[in-house]
């Protein structure tokens, strides 16, 4: 009994992790350019140590990294909100502020006319600075990048003027990992640090924001199969608790 609740138990516990990644997934179907993550699989392998030489055990092998696989593309219309296409991310000044990455694409402008995404963090520019727009000016982007603004208050055709160019990164060469604000950063790499920029064109579709690349379905389906290895975890253990009794009410009945 010792030994099957001892590998059942920690099955269970390995497979915390991944209940939480999909709850985190299904948490976010219709967060602006939410990427899944926290790929991983369970393996067996031989527990080390006195006295557990003959047993094996569950491990779960993490690969926390960000899946950039584009999600569906919503037009919405709006000057302000960008689609990031390919694996191109923009940098954005994190909480702590370090640079960080992100596909969020909702932006705005907060009460100082500086440029923000819908969480808040700052978009920045080419050269890391943040990006101002003079008051009262249209915002315009280009699909490269580039930041153009126009005073609506001119007469005859408004000239555009160019403010900056945004932060954009090919990602398509590197792995990114989730920071705890939700940010990305480089696999194995101190957070705020910038990385080279790949082979790929970094660019975005204006007038359109992107919806997560979480399937709902699969999800769902991950998550069933998921209640269904707990349950026989669980089953197992009850099982090796009831053969132990049996086995003691024998021993007790031959005394």
């Amino acid at each position: 009994m010792d030994r099957l609740a001892f590998t059942s138990s920690h099955a269970i516990n390995e497979m915390n992790y991944q209940r939480q990644a999909l709850a985190n997934e299904m948490a976010n179907l219709n967060t602006t350019g939410f990427k899944r993550s926290f790929d991983s699989s369970l393996i067996s392998v031989m527990a080390k140590g006195e006295g557990f030489d003959s047993r094996i055990q569950p491990k779960l092998i993490p690969g926390d990294f960000i899946d950039l696989r584009e999600g569906p593309l919503m037009v919405t219309g709006k000057d302000m909100d960008v689609a990031l296409s390919g694996k191109t991310v923009m940098g954005v000044t994190a909480p702590n502020g370090e640079l960080a990455f992100t596909r969020r694409g909702d932006l705005r402008l907060n009460n100082q006319g500086t440029l923000v995404n819908g969480a808040g963090h700052l978009v920045l520019s080419a050269d890391n600075n943040p990006i101002t727009i003079p008051v009262g000016f249209k915002v315009r982007f280009g699909s490269d990048g580039n930041v153009f603004a126009t005073d609506p208050t001119q007469p005859g055709v408004p000239q555009e003027v160019p403010i900056a160019q945004l932060f954009l990164r090919d990602a398509s060469e590197v792995r990114l990992e989730r920071r705890e604000d939700g940010l990305f950063k480089v696999l194995g790499q101190a957070s705020g640090t910038d990385f080279a920029t790949g082979q790929q064109p970094v660019g975005l579709t204006s007038q359109a924001l992107e919806s997560s690349n979480v399937n709902p379905m699969a999800a769902l389906v991950r998550l069933i199969d998921q209640s269904r290895m707990f349950e026989q975890q669980v089953r197992m253990i009850k099982e090796a608790k009831s053969n132990d009794e049996n086995a003691s009410s024998m021993i007790r009945l031959q005394t």
